[in-house]
């Protein structure tokens, strides 16, 4: 997407603010199904039976025993009165109490299957060769992940998967997993992909292939830099403002 566009200085790939957020984005829902003949048998299925389609099943309702198979036929087969989709995940912008300004929120019971990716093409990269990532994230204290998916010069390509529920560092030939804190509210996460790629498979980093965001969290920004900056030298959209506070006299 920026392989052929002069990098310097600072290059953002998400803002809530902006017209479109996530126009250079896509997104993924979790959704569980699940299948009933009759409202009555759908409110004791929802007490609490998700149909993950990856695993294998069997559930009864009422007289009629129901398999993974005969899910995707009724769907298909457009029965769709006894077929009930969940959305345990959204994207979605809003309103944080905290600094009162529009934010993006990624929430869902499965961290893995809701989130955001950039680019949104699966085929396209974005070919960012600034060494810093930066994200303005709030911690909602729920399980949390973002990957990033870099090019080094051994022309092959690794995954930094960082996350707060992990306790160790584990580096694997084409992935490394490793542990974040985050404080309460917001943070500002900054990331030397170069020190980090250097560490961790002694190879020098070229380009930022992706960056993919998990539930759950609320992002301000998004943004790749040419080095770290101070708080003085960022320029003012870069920056998160928190409100001034009243006090009581």
């Amino acid at each position: 997407m920026f392989k052929n566009t002069f990098q310097s200085g600072f290059l953002s790939i998400l803002y809530s603010l902006g017209t479109k957020p996530l126009q250079i984005w896509d997104k993924e829902v979790y959704i569980a199904a699940t299948y009933a003949r009759s409202i009555l048998s759908y409110v004791a299925a929802m007490l609490y039976v998700e149909v993950h389609l990856l695993v294998s099943f069997h559930l009864w309702l009422g007289s009629h025993m129901c398999s993974p198979d005969i899910f995707l036929k009724s769907w298909v087969d457009g029965d769709k009165q006894n077929f009930f989709a969940v959305v345990n995940g959204q994207v979605r912008r809003l309103q944080d109490e905290d600094i009162q300004s529009n934010v993006l929120e990624i929430i869902g019971s499965n961290v893995q299957s809701t989130y955001i990716t950039c680019p949104a093409d699966p085929n396209a990269t974005l070919g960012i060769k600034l060494s810093f990532l930066v994200m303005i994230v709030k911690n909602l204290k729920k399980y949390f992940s973002f990957e990033i998916q870099i090019l080094d010069d051994k022309n092959v390509r690794r995954r930094f998967r960082a996350s707060n529920f992990q306790s160790v560092t584990r580096v694997k030939p084409f992935i490394c997993t490793m542990p974040i804190s985050l404080e309460d509210g917001w943070n500002n996460i900054q990331l030397n992909l170069t020190d980090l790629t250097r560490r961790a498979y002694g190879t020098n980093y070229v380009e930022t292939l992706r960056v993919q965001v998990h539930a759950n969290c609320r992002l301000r920004r998004i943004y790749f830099s040419d080095r770290l900056y101070s708080e003085e030298e960022l320029p003012p959209e870069l920056k998160l403002y928190l409100p001034m506070q009243k006090h009581n006299t």
